[in-house]
């Protein structure tokens, strides 16, 4: 009998490796490209409404001009030595720094303080709501009301005369900014005890009952276990801090109104309500010193952020 040879079944061949590599370059354009259309309008939008006017800003910046019908000439870097010698913009500069550093100093103490004092307080989340409350009251409606419990026949001189204290020029030169430096950690505070209250509710309680166990104070407790896993929080509030500080306008603008002649003093300006009154506090506007103190500004925000990131970066701490 002869032999009968098995030959393995016939096995499609693999696809050349060419091939393949068509094949996924092929797709992989074509889902790359199903996100522009949904991408679009919010880049056209973005450039229309930030990107062209920054950009338009910064020519500016580099001219005089007193706005619209008026002709634009080169100034070069004229309206920023300006700005160096102006005293009102230095004065401006100094309050804006004053309220980012102290007012933010003011506002994180008060924020680990809520933090330590109230992690196991009987009512705490009442009481986190009336620290919050004033977050949500805005911001033109407290400059105006602190402005005339301060004024010089306000609620807080009248209280003062009736325990035979004398009255105090709440909104003289000397106090006015200090008063609304007060009155901005009073209504900011709130939003930056609940975002760390809320990282802070976040850790599992056994991490105090076994610091407790070892004999931890509630300082101890705080800077090796509240601290470290809320970090990351903190610096995110940190950023958000800096960036709203640098641009204070509406409760300066309210504050020194209240009772007080409309343009605020020079020492109660910030940098956002100097480049105000260079275009309209009267006068001449002056186009190219506002933009350039908009480019300065600008440039101190993104110097401040990189460093609060830098200084706030810290190796992350994860619970297994």
């Amino acid at each position: 009998m002869g032999t009968a040879t098995l030959t393995p079944p016939a096995t499609a061949a693999p696809p050349a490796a060419g091939k393949a590599g068509r094949t996924g370059r092929r797709l992989r354009p074509a889902r790359e490209r199903a996100f522009w259309p949904f991408l679009l309008p919010a880049l056209i939008a973005y450039s229309a409404l930030f990107v062209l006017p920054s950009l338009f800003g910064f020519w500016v910046s580099f001219n005089k001009w007193a706005g619209p019908g008026s002709a634009m000439t080169w100034n070069g870097l004229g309206n920023y030595l300006e700005l160096t010698r102006s005293e009102a913009f230095r004065t401006a500069f100094v309050n804006t720094f004053v309220l980012a550093f102290g007012g933010g100093a003011l506002v994180f103490a008060f924020t680990f303080l809520s933090m330590m004092v109230l992690r196991q307080a009987k009512g705490r989340a009442f009481i986190r709501s009336v620290i919050f409350l004033p977050m949500i009251i805005s911001v033109i409606a407290v400059g105006v009301a602190i402005g005339f419990l301060l004024n010089p026949d306000g609620a807080v001189n009248t209280v003062l005369g009736w325990i035979g204290v004398e009255g105090r020029p709440w909104l003289g030169p000397d106090m006015v900014f200090k008063c609304i430096v007060a009155g901005l950690v009073w209504s900011s505070t709130g939003f930056y005890v609940a975002l760390m209250m809320s990282a802070a509710d976040s850790i599992p309680p056994y991490l105090y009952e076994d610091a407790k166990l070892v004999g931890a104070t509630k300082w101890e407790q705080f800077r090796h276990i509240t601290l470290p896993l809320t970090w990351d929080v903190f610096a995110v509030s940190a950023v958000l801090w800096v960036v709203n500080s640098l641009k204070v306008f509406e409760i300066v603008i309210a504050f020194t109104t209240a009772g007080t002649p409309a343009s605020p003093p020079i020492q109660a300006r910030t940098v956002a309500v100097q480049q105000y009154a260079s275009v309209a506090g009267g006068g001449v506007p002056e186009l190219g010193s506002g933009a350039a103190m908009g480019v300065v500004i600008l440039i101190v925000t993104t110097v401040l952020i990189v460093l609060t990131r830098r200084v706030t970066r810290r190796e992350r701490v994860e619970l297994s």
